[in-house]
């Protein structure tokens, strides 16, 4: 019997700029997919996953994907796991801390994911302190100026390597719009500016092709579906968590942009929740808007543009309660000295 010879090839990863990059709460909701599609972008060849238990496991199972990376789990559990998870990273992913149950808001779980949080951030800014920080760990709103505050005491600030994650807001505004005009959700994009929770997610339908199309009926629905979509998830979920895939792809996706911009890529433009001017003179630090990506991180924070009247009373209503987000966090952070 004749056989084909199958010739050999050697395979060589096609990242131009390799990075290490570090998930903190690898083993949970998010954490898993997260890493998962971590691992199968080739801009990450040094991939490190930790949790307080079982991170090698998942780093094992995800390592026998065939993509030139190298996956490595740490555990609270050995000395010096967090530490050593963190060593020389050049971008840490913070998915940990507890889903929301049905009737929970963001604001519900601050009182456990602030603590994780707080703890997170302190190891960063100990053993990464040049590392971009993306913040996913809800109340997003909270537990970013808790990061903040984090490295402000280590006297390691850096505004332009700190993210908040709405990615989620943009992606579901996208799928959602599509659904209405029954189009290809690929092709759709909404510009979605403020907070990550509730009356704070405002989606700019005015900036979108169908601002004259949409009835008030439509257009109100859609706001409030984007601004609470994760309900959905939580109630069809009946009790067992709330959004860790489409989270998951939301953080992979932001990721990607962060590390584009940090391999020189032009125009790379995202929304993140980062330390903003735009609105640093009504005493709001922290803010959602169109971020344009680079080397250094956070390169121009774009304003949110042309609103209308109706978005304008959308975004009065934000400011007030994103505020207090902000300084709940700053408050906590402060009560941990």
């Amino acid at each position: 019997m004749m056989f084909a010879r199958v010739a050999r090839r050697t395979f060589t990863s096609s990242a131009v700029n390799p990075y290490k990059v570090t998930v903190l709460g690898a083993c949970g909701g998010i954490g898993q997919p997260l890493s998962l599609l971590l691992k199968l972008n080739d801009k990450v060849t040094d991939l490190r996953l930790y949790d307080i238990k079982n991170a090698k496991g998942v780093a094992t199972d995800i390592s026998h994907i065939p993509t030139n990376s190298t996956v490595t789990g740490f555990s609270a559990e050995e000395a010096d796991g967090l530490k050593n998870a963190l060593k020389d990273t050049e971008l840490v992913l913070i998915p940990a801390g507890v889903p929301r149950k049905p009737g929970m808001t963001r604001d519900d779980l601050f009182n456990i994911n602030a603590g994780i949080v707080y703890d997170l951030a302190t190891a960063a800014a100990e053993n990464a302190p040049n590392a971009a920080v993306l913040v996913i760990s809800n109340p997003v709103n909270s537990t970013v100026p808790i990061v903040a505050e984090v490295f402000k005491k280590k006297g390691v600030y850096n505004k332009k390597k700190l993210f908040g994650v709405t990615t989620l807001d943009s992606i579901r505004a996208s799928r959602f719009i599509s659904q209405v005009a029954n189009t290809n959700p690929t092709q759709e994009h909404v510009s979605v500016v403020g907070g990550h929770s509730g009356i704070t997610i405002i989606p700019l339908l005015s900036q979108t092709k169908y601002a004259n199309t949409l009835s008030k009926e439509q257009r109100d629905a859609l706001i409030h579906r984007i601004q609470f979509g994760g309900d959905e998830v939580v109630k069809a979920k009946n009790g067992g968590g709330s959004a860790t895939l489409s989270m998951a792809q939301a953080g992979a996706k932001f990721a990607n942009a962060v590390l584009s911009g940090f391999a020189g890529e032009k125009n790379v433009t995202q929304a993140s929740y980062v330390d903003s001017p735009l609105y640093k003179s009504e005493g709001i630090e922290f803010f959602a808007s169109p971020v344009t990506l680079g080397p250094d991180g956070v390169q121009e924070i774009h304003p949110i543009g042309d609103i209308s009247a109706e978005e304008s009373e959308l975004l009065k209503e934000c400011k007030e309660t994103l505020k207090k987000n902000i300084d709940k966090g700053i408050k906590f952070a402060d009560s941990k000295q």
